[in-house]
């Protein structure tokens, strides 16, 4: 049996974008953006704090070496002085009496030391508080800054976004001045046009060997016709030719749905509603005599889920996910559970069996072309190994994706989820 878990079709979001929003929290993730503008910040903060510290040291010294009191007070009458600034200089208590002179230059010291010792707090608390609005200025205008050096990487995200989305038509073309950016960008332009040219030169491959595939096909339909339309052949023959003309008409369908795949670089152009329950039906009603020859039970319920699609591309995943479950199977009392329901905005195919032990470390190699559990691209009477890789293809094709997981009792659980 071949089995892997796909990667979502839908590449995952980038974890910064300048032209998406952040999320509900943006300030909590340590993006680019946000690493800079700390950056800036705090550079200027500690800038900031440098030059106010020299400034203060500066006018401290100032104020200590020239604004000390530099003259003394001659004579010893008493000395009369009103000050709002300095009370200690006023008369006394206020009632009237003088100051005497050796109180009056004791006083006088003392009120030009406390005018400087206030002089420096305002100083160093206005400094303060204009350093915390510089500050604030600085963060929010290295946010700015870091926003606009950066813009040209959001532009290089949201290209490569699309080109994940397999629009490899797209460009960077990116302006402005030869530096860094523009240089990856670029790169990246170079890149896209080689990888255009690998996938353009791999469907038109595709779409020729499609091609050449309908002309032996359209020849077994012919042959089939002509034996089917001679009255005398045996109702054993005539039986045997219905059921390999409509293998050859599948295999043609199946064809022309390899040709719609290269021509919509493998995304599905020509949706229409398909019912995966109808789909799963079909693929039984196939898969239903090999079943019984093998002693295998199919069984499950299939509700309703429609989705939008190919329904020749969708049978096919169901087809080979059925087939893989019956082939590699227990060879007594097996089954075979098929399964449709819709979970969360999703449809669900899932197949489930008995079958051999697959460790866990095997199923990311299963869904690779030619891979079998324990056996790699040998022969085999039970498929050529390209069962599930043809599945993953169309599953992506649709939007969806494959998960494959072992059972503790051996087999596998197949979950195949499409959008509605």
């Amino acid at each position: 049996m071949a089995a892997i878990p796909a990667p979502p079709a839908t590449p995952p979001k980038p974890t910064w974008d300048p032209g998406q929003p952040e999320g509900p929290f943006p300030w909590l993730r340590p993006t680019i953006r946000i690493r800079l503008t700390l950056l800036y910040g705090g550079m200027f903060l500690i800038a900031g704090i440098l030059l106010l510290s020299i400034i203060y040291l500066l006018a401290a010294q100032a104020l200590r070496e020239g604004y000390a009191p530099q003259f003394s007070i001659v004579g010893g009458g008493p000395i009369q002085v009103t000050s709002t600034t300095c009370p200690a200089l006023s008369n006394g208590t206020g009632n009237g009496n003088a100051l005497p002179s050796d109180t009056f230059q004791a006083a006088i010291s003392q009120c030009a030391l406390e005018q400087r010792r206030h002089a420096l707090d305002d100083l160093l608390s206005r400094s303060l508080m204009a350093l915390l609005g510089l500050s604030i200025i600085a963060f929010a205008f290295g946010y700015a800054m870091a926003g606009r050096v950066l813009s040209p990487l959001g532009k290089i995200t949201r290209t490569a976004r699309r080109v994940v989305g397999s629009d490899l038509t797209r460009r960077i073309e990116l302006d402005g001045p030869d530096d860094e950016l523009k240089e990856l960008a670029d790169t990246f332009d170079e890149m896209l046009d080689r990888l255009e040219r690998a996938f353009t030169a791999q469907q038109r491959f595709v779409a020729n060997a499609s091609h050449e595939l309908r002309t032996p096909l359209a020849i077994n339909r012919t042959l089939l016709e002509v034996h089917l339309s001679d009255p005398g052949a045996p109702v054993e023959l005539q039986q045997l030719g219905k059921t390999l003309l409509a293998t050859n008409e599948r295999s043609e369908q199946l064809v022309e749905g390899l040709l719609l795949l290269a021509r919509s670089e493998n995304q599905i152009v020509e949706r229409k509603p398909v019912d995966l329950a109808e789909v799963a039906t079909r693929a039984i009603e196939q898969a239903r005599v090999e079943a019984e020859a093998k002693g295998v039970q199919i069984r499950g319920e299939r509700a309703l889920a429609v989705v939008q699609g190919n329904g020749v591309l969708l049978e096919r995943i169901a087809l080979n996910l059925v087939q893989n479950a019956v082939r590699y199977n227990v060879p007594e009392e097996g089954w075979v559970e098929v399964t449709t329901e819709v979970q969360h905005g999703q449809a669900v195919l899932m197949v489930s069996n008995t079958g051999p032990v697959v460790p866990a470390y095997e199923v990311d190699n299963l869904f690779e072309p030619f891979r079998r559990l324990r056996t790699e691209r040998t022969g085999s009477d039970k498929g050529v190994g390209l069962g599930l890789s043809i599945a993953r293809s169309v599953a992506r094709a649709h939007g969806g994706r494959i998960q494959a997981t072992p059972r503790e009792d051996g087999g596998l659980v197949m979950r195949v989820t499409l959008p509605l």
